[in-house]
């Protein structure tokens, strides 16, 4: 029976785990902010993969429409924007990761026939996706 090299394994798994890093951090700096973007009726939401919200935009016209009308707008299009970032996130991380690990991180490809769908060649300034 071979003898199993414990250290070396682990080295090598620490080798792998560090060259991955790498690669999603160049990856990173290539793209920018990694966000999702959604918006309507006056109301912009900008979140972080995630859905932490990082930018919200009212219009005046927004404000008009009541809170009710305006908090249900705010949530459907934070849970857009959540989507699209996940979706964005992938994207950057494919190539550096299994569609496994991703999917475990909450990472989803959005296809192009997806109402959230946010086409890449539109992105709005945050960079070119790598």
């Amino acid at each position: 029976m071979a003898e199993f090299d414990v250290d070396l394994a682990a080295a090598r798994v620490a080798e792998q785990a560090e060259r991955t890093g790498q690669e999603a951090a160049a990856r990173f700096a290539r793209s920018g902010p990694v966000v999702g973007k959604a918006e309507a009726a006056g109301v912009t939401v900008e979140v972080a993969p995630g859905g932490l919200l990082t930018g919200l935009t009212l219009t005046r016209a927004a404000l008009r429409s009541g809170s009710e009308a305006l908090a249900g707008n705010i949530v459907e299009l934070s849970r857009r924007a959540t989507r699209r970032a996940g979706d964005r996130m992938h994207q950057v991380l494919a190539p550096v990761l299994e569609p496994e690990q991703l999917a475990e991180l909450g990472y989803e490809p959005l296809r192009p026939d997806d109402p959230d769908y946010d086409d890449p060649d539109d992105y709005y300034g945050h960079g070119e996706l790598p």
